[in-house]
Formats: C-alpha cells, sequence, structure tokens
C-alpha cells in the first residue's frame, strides 16, 4: 500500500471527523506518531509566536496546546508582526494562528487541534506532550523549565535561561536527572556565519588573545520615573500568574510584555538579554563553554534610582579567565556586537563577520583542525535531538554557564566591587564574598518554590 504524507492524510481525516487524531505509525510513515514531536508552546508574546512559528514549519511537529497569562490583545503592540491579523500574542491567538495553519494543510475552513491554558501546569500535566516551548518573561523561565524535565518533556527555553546562577543550576539539575533534552535559545549557536567566526579564532587565525570587547544596547524604552500611578489591570491578563515567583507590585502597562526585561524583579537587563548572546559567543570562541570567569570587576556600571525600569543603564563590568582571556562589557551605540583582537589580527561579529583582513574571512577550517558543532537552524536541530537523544547546539550546561557570566556582571556593578569567583563550586570568595553569595539566589513568592 503506498505511505500516505502527513498533509495528505490529515486532509482526508480532517474531512471524515472534522479533526486531527493520533494517527497510526502504518499509515504516516516518517511523520508517524513514533517519529512526530508534540508540542505545547508556554509564553507566546512576540519571541515565544516566533519559536512557535519555527516549530509548527517542521512537517514532523505538530503544535497541541499553548499556555499564556494572557489571552489575546494588541493593545501595547509588540516588535514582532508578520501578517497575521490579530491579536498578535496571547493563548487564544497562538491557537487561532496553529488552527488556521492546519486548517490551510488539510484544505479545511475549520480545524480544531489546540488547546489553549493559562496556567502552564495543566499543560504539562497532558501526557500526549513529548515537548514544549518556554519563551516566558525571565523569572519563570526556571520553575517551568523544573517543571517540565519532571513532568517528562523535553524544552526548549529562551535565553537568558535563568534569571539566577542557583536557578540556573537548579535547571542543569532537573534536566539530567530526568534525561531530557534542552535547547537554550541562544540561536546565534546555529548562526554559520558565528560558528565560522568562532572556529577561526579557536584554531589561531588571529594570533593570541589580547582584548575582547563586547557592547549591548542602551534600554531602548523608557518606563515612568518617581510617581508613577498603578493602572487597572487589563481584563486580558491574569497578573497574578504573569508574576508568579516574582515579588507582589501594583501593575502599569509598562511593567509586563516587552518592558520587563528592564525591570530587575524580571530580567537582568540588556546584560542579560543581549549580553546572553555575545558573551556566549566569547564562551565558545575561546573555549570556556560551560565553565566561566574567575573575577568579575565594576567598571562603573549605572542603576536608575528614580524609575521603574531599574536595571543597568548604563552597563560596564570586565570579566578575567583563568587562562588570562578577558573581556569588557559595556552599554553602546551599536545593538549586540562583540569584537576579538589578537596579536595577528582582528574579527568583530554583529550577525555578520568583520575583519581586519578580508582573506581571513575566505580562510578554510582543515580537516584535523578544530570543528565545533554544526548547526544551521536551532529549532530543527532541536526537534532532531528530541527525537534522536543527542545533545543539542546549546544544551542545558551551556545556557546556565553564558547566562551565569552576566548575572556575574550585574552583581559586580550592583556591588560596585572587584570579586573573585569559583567557576566550578560556583561561589565567590574574598572581599565581598558574603554580600556576592547572597545575590546568587532570590526568595520566591508563595505559594511558589524553586
Amino acid at each position: 500500500m503506498k505511505t500516505a504524507t502527513r498533509r495528505e492524510f490529515l486532509k482526508t481525516a480532517a474531512a471524515a471527523i472534522g479533526m486531527p487524531v493520533i494517527v497510526p505509525a502504518r499509515v504516516l510513515g516518517k511523520n508517524a506518531p513514533s517519529n512526530r514531536v508534540t508540542m505545547g508552546c508556554i509564553g507566546v508574546g512576540g519571541m515565544g509566536m516566533r519559536d512557535l512559528r519555527a516549530a509548527m514549519a517542521n512537517e514532523d511537529v505538530q503544535i497541541i496546546a499553548a499556555c499564556d497569562p494572557v489571552s489575546a490583545s494588541d493593545q501595547y503592540g509588540h516588535w514582532f508582526k508578520d501578517g497575521w491579523q490579530g491579536p498578535w500574542f496571547g493563548r487564544i491567538s497562538a491557537k487561532n494562528i496553529v488552527e488556521d495553519h492546519y486548517a490551510k494543510q488539510a484544505g479545511r475552513d475549520d480545524f480544531k487541534c489546540c488547546d489553549a491554558y493559562a496556567d502552564y501546569r495543566e499543560l504539562l500535566a497532558r501526557d500526549d506532550i513529548d515537548a514544549v516551548t518556554v519563551v516566558t518573561p525571565d523569572h519563570w523561565h526556571a520553575p517551568i523549565t523544573i517543571a517540565a524535565a519532571r513532568a517528562g518533556k523535553d524544552i526548549y527555553c529562551e535565553k537568558p535561561l535563568s534569571l539566577t546562577i542557583a536557578e540556573g543550576r537548579a535547571m542543569v539539575n532537573a534536566v539530567r536527572q530526568n534525561g531530557r533534552i534542552l535547547q537554550t535559545g541562544t540561536h546565534r549557536r546555529s548562526f554559520p556565519s558565528a560558528r565560522f567566526l568562532c572556529e577561526l579564532i579557536r584554531n589561531g587565525r588571529i594570533g593570541k588573545i589580547k582584548k575582547i570587547y563586547v557592547e549591548i544596547g542602551k534600554n531602548h524604552r523608557v518606563g515612568p520615573r518617581d510617581g508613577w500611578q498603578p493602572q487597572p489591570v487589563p481584563e486580558w491578563l491574569d497578573y497574578d500568574m504573569w508574576l508568579g515567583p516574582a515579588p507582589w507590585a501594583l501593575y502599569h502597562k509598562d511593567r509586563c510584555l516587552y518592558s520587563f526585561r528592564f525591570i530587575s524583579d524580571y530580567s537582568g537587563g540588556n546584560v542579560t538579554n543581549l549580553g546572553a548572546h555575545m558573551i556566549d559567543l566569547v564562551q565558545w570562541a575561546t573555549g570556556h563553554d560551560g565553565s566561566g570567569p574567575v573575577e568579575v570587576e565594576d567598571l562603573g556600571g549605572v542603576f536608575p534610582t528614580h524609575a521603574l525600569f531599574d536595571v543597568a543603564d548604563p552597563a560596564r563590568f570586565r570579566c578575567r579567565y583563568s587562562d588570562g582571556t578577558s573581556f569588557e562589557c559595556h552599554t553602546g551605540e551599536r545593538f549586540a556586537y562583540v569584537k576579538f583582537e589578537g596579536t595577528d589580527g582582528w574579527l568583530a561579529f554583529d550577525d555578520r563577520i568583520y575583519a581586519s583582513d578580508d582573506r581571513l574571512l575566505q580562510d578554510k577550517i582543515g580537516p584535523d583542525e578544530i570543528h565545533l558543532y554544526e548547526s544551521d537552524d536551532h529549532m530543527r536541530n532541536f526537534i532532531d535531538c528530541v527525537k534522536s537523544r543527542r545533545e543539542p547546539a546549546a544544551p542545558v550546561e551551556i545556557g546556565h554557564s553564558s547566562a551565569a557570566v552576566c548575572h556575574l556582571g550585574n552583581i559586580a556593578m550592583t556591588l560596585k566591587a572587584r570579586l573573585k569567583w569559583d567557576p566550578a563550586a560556583e561561589q565567590f570568595s574574598g572581599p565581598g564574598a558574603e554580600a556576592a553569595n547572597r545575590m546568587l539566589v532570590r526568595s520566591y513568592r508563595k505559594p511558589w518554590v524553586l
């Protein structure tokens, strides 16, 4: 009997019974349930919707659930819109986008196949979900990821992996103890250009590294100053669930959605937002994956004290590794940029590679030289690893260690200190260590626990 394609089968099944079904292996062949990844998407705002679409574009993936404390809204707009007629974010919007996608595949006007939840625990309780995306504000990454790992789900978690270093370690432990696959959303690990940059550096094309500069963009939204007034919680938002483990706070529209990243209760600012990408490349290019620096020093970071937004702006700090390699991270005019200066030239990256000599960009990495993990599609790499159980391009330890470096910078700037760090023990030592170690973990609002 001829093996049907997934699209042909869905069209026939939908016409027959009006909804998608769990399809027997003998019908779908390569897209049979044993080979298909069923996915739930937790957090479906701008980046969450983008990750949802990236997953849904793969024919061996079926999105069957979406979760967000936002029901459906476009009230405040968002940085990412892609032609959908709106509302652009929220669980009902995600449900509609998913069902519209599968309806078009099936050749139908109506196709009910995606459930919507306000509480991620209801989604994780389903035993028909293989994997989840976690694309929430940073303060939710650890609780949801740990719960997902314990529920037997594989996880695509956006960067920065954690809000604190203690959270990151707990995430590593949960993923490993439960035998899960986790891909960190540092998607430049799947840029061929970023991989080539790091291979050139690892193979000595610019000689010995002398200086590394990381530049991150300024906070590009302006929140209210002292004297701001609370606002009514919109009907489309479950605000208590949005806050979750974070401290209770009065609602303001600039507290939620994209602006959360400029408030320290929920994020580490652009140090963790943009730095998570560029500092991750520093770790990759210099061979410090899964480890970290031994010293971090404040170079004059400034924290606003009279505004809702309270993260470092501008930021400026330095990290030094045990082999003498160091980098400086600072706020600048460029969005996200890293430059490596060596004894024999320099290389820089901002999603394109720049070089002191264009001939570097035509170079080839020889068969006996260092070759780094190869991936050119971050979501596809995750799906392949869910099926093969191979380690993905940005596994949990790498996501944790890269985020931890960002947290170290924020701690040093907060304390205006130069601190000694043990990346194996994940503890500070020496002068200032007591205060710094207290900042490795945060208390959760009851009833939430880490």
